[in-house]
């Protein structure tokens, strides 16, 4: 097949694209430059570039006819963050495509209310902030259209994404770096709220797997939404317990309360933090696996520790090596 990935030079699509060329697909990525991908394979010698800026062919109402005039068999749309982006493109594609699959996320549920989350179902809140609800009503939009009759879609929605190349979310549902140097010191983390509060991130790869079996069940994989997780969840407790172990240190944690806690960190820290843990989410994977095959690779400890291993190796990240 013919498939165009529409932001493929990012997380997921560094992992995907060279999939779906090992599957032996005619692959085009639509990026905005020139930057590398996160794993350099072989397999993008085979991969047809093409440069564009989404943003400014849309106001100029070019892109969608850029997208359609490549003549795909499938599309895949990673960088899609708006209703009326989205729309756009389904409007263009519809007759012309045969599967159009966007990339979601899985804030689209705001904080958990059953755990584990499934889709469709009363598992969690509605979520409060512009992303999520984007993300919910992106994947709302593209299943009224499946539904409809109209164009073939399928939204698959990670939840914290790790791997090679960029900082993982960490025990305290933030990117601060510091808190690594923390749990790497043996010194005690301030953590917020109890230590129970819930996390589940997903290796790049495992994503990229999911929307090559979404592309390889079609059928089965139309008109439906799919949480693309790690088989697990971490708690903050867990996860301070488990990254401790990997530089030799006994896990030290101090609970203190969200006003302490944001007036030992930034403000934008201190909202990370919130936005993660407050939301307290563990998703099944049960619908991807028993539709679509999906088989993730990864617990969320060993997707971290890969990422972790891969900053301190290439000098990102001042620590001592991880013990093996």
């Amino acid at each position: 097949m013919k498939i165009v990935v529409i932001g493929g030079s990012g997380h997921i699509g560094s992992f995907l694209i060279p999939r779906l060329v090992r599957g032996g697909h005619e692959v085009i990525n639509i990026s905005r430059g020139n930057s590398p991908p996160y794993a350099d394979v072989p397999e993008w010698q085979q991969v047809l570039q093409v440069t564009a800026d989404r943003e400014h062919e849309e106001r100029e109402g070019i892109f969608g006819d850029r997208v359609a005039g490549l003549g795909a068999d499938v599309v895949v749309d990673l960088i899609c963050f708006t209703l009326e982006s989205a729309t756009a493109l389904v409007n263009r594609l519809r007759g012309e495509t045969g599967h159009l699959l966007h990339c979601g996320s899985i804030w689209r549920y705001g904080v958990s209310l059953k755990l584990p989350i499934t889709e469709g179902a009363d598992s969690a809140a509605e979520p409060t902030d512009d992303y999520g609800i984007r993300k919910r009503d992106i994947a709302g939009m593209l299943k009224e259209e499946t539904a409809a009759g109209g164009l073939a879609t399928t939204s698959i929605h990670p939840g914290h994404i790790v791997g090679p190349g960029w900082l993982p979310i960490g025990p305290l549902g933030n990117l601060d770096p510091g808190v690594w140097h923390t749990i790497a010191s043996g010194r005690p983390l301030q953590v917020p709220g109890s230590g129970t509060e819930l996390m589940h991130h997903v290796h790049a790869d495992d994503v990229a797997q999911a929307f090559e079996k979404a592309i390889e069940n079609r059928d089965a994989a139309a008109g439906e939404d799919f949480n693309i997780v790690a088989p697990t969840a971490l708690t903050v407790r867990g996860y301070v317990n488990i990254a401790s172990s990997w530089f030799g240190q006994e896990p030290r944690m101090e609970t203190v309360t969200w006003e302490d806690f944001r007036r030992t960190t930034t403000p934008e820290y201190a909202d990370s933090s919130w936005a993660h843990l407050s939301r307290n989410h563990c998703m099944s994977i049960q619908k991807a696996t028993s539709l679509i095959g999906y088989a993730p690779g990864y617990e969320p400890e060993q997707a971290v520790r890969e990422s972790l291993q891969w900053l301190i190796s290439n000098g990102q990240l001042q620590l001592p090596k991880l013990l093996t």
